[in-house]
């Protein structure tokens, strides 16, 4: 065999490869591809397409949401991520908190449901785009989370196939006025990583003012109506004792279901970090509530974290 023929082969077997590693994928497209922005992969489809229909569709959950005024910092929300046929009412009850309150940044955090990876990944796209216009990224700051781990990178494609992110964005931009924001998506969810993640965003997010932490997770997945009940309680129980580690172990154990548990834990700890001591729960229903179908269900939660003191922090 010639050399020739040689490094052809070489340089085919390296190509397969990659097509079959995302990671690698990813780290090739990073160099060759500019930064830009991401386009939507959700309008039309899990949330109305027509900026009109979006916003009047937001607007009317909003409300519809029924949330008592509450006391303290605000420091994070906790959101579902269905279609908004079956959770934006739920959702709708947290993000009526931030209509009050004014933030100049989020810091989105949610599970990586189509492509696997190891670890954290951080979007260095410059924006994302949806019916209502482009939310910028805080380029910097997801450059500093990047750099402050090992096990955090940047996979362009798991961002470009993600929803959990992309779906909280409309409801922001009918809530907030000037914001920007930080993509997360978790590869791994093991409480290692959870731990890391959260050290990281603590030691960064607590010289950065007036920003938000937001959680994307739905509940438990395909049971009857009864059992999703059960097993959300159980998942709505301990966030509200802000027990990381119980939730962990009954996530681990299957005591309860959530697809971004790793989300919810890693921003409970954060908060904790910042003085945060009280989560209250503001909603929570599943799928059979809304479609009446109730032989297998998908759960959703919305919940907010405060500290104690605070009193009316980020007043318009």
């Amino acid at each position: 065999m010639t050399r020739i023929k040689t490094l052809n082969l070489v340089l085919l077997a390296t190509l397969v490869w990659a097509a079959f590693n995302p990671a690698l994928s990813d780290v090739q497209a990073q160099r060759k591809t500019p930064i830009s922005i991401r386009p939507s992969i959700l309008a039309g489809t899990w949330y109305p397409g027509s900026p009109d229909t979006l916003r009047k569709t937001i607007l009317n959950f909003l409300r519809r949401a029924n949330v008592q005024p509450t006391e303290g910092a605000l420091k994070a929300i906790i959101v579902p991520h269905a279609g908004y046929r079956y959770s934006g009412q739920v959702a709708a009850h947290a993000y009526k908190l931030l209509r009050a309150r004014h933030f100049s940044r989020v810091i989105l955090i949610g599970p990586s449901h189509r492509i696997p990876f190891e670890g954290v990944s951080v979007n260095l796209q410059e924006g994302y785009r949806t019916p209502l216009g482009i939310v910028r990224v805080d380029v910097d700051m997801a450059k500093a989370i990047l750099r402050a781990a090992p096990s955090i990178h940047w996979y362009q494609n798991a961002h470009a196939a993600e929803h959990s992110l992309e779906i909280q964005l409309p409801f922001l931009q009918t809530v907030l006025k000037d914001f920007v924001i930080v993509p997360i998506l978790m590869g791994s969810q093991d409480y290692k990583t959870c731990k890391m993640l959260s050290r990281v965003l603590s030691s960064i997010v607590s010289s950065a003012g007036n920003t938000l932490l937001l959680a994307s997770s739905d509940l438990s997945h395909y049971h009857d109506y009864l059992t999703a009940k059960r097993l959300d309680s159980r998942f709505i129980e301990l966030v509200k004792k802000m027990d990381t580690q119980g939730l962990y172990e009954a996530l681990r154990t299957g005591l309860c279901e959530a697809c971004g548990g790793g989300p919810v834990i890693t921003v409970l700890l954060v908060s904790k970090a910042l003085g945060a001591n009280r989560v209250v729960i503001l909603n929570a229903a599943n799928s059979g509530d809304v479609t009446g179908e109730k032989h297998t269900v998908v759960g959703y939660m919305a919940g907010a974290v405060f500290t104690s003191f605070g009193k009316g922090q980020h007043p318009k």
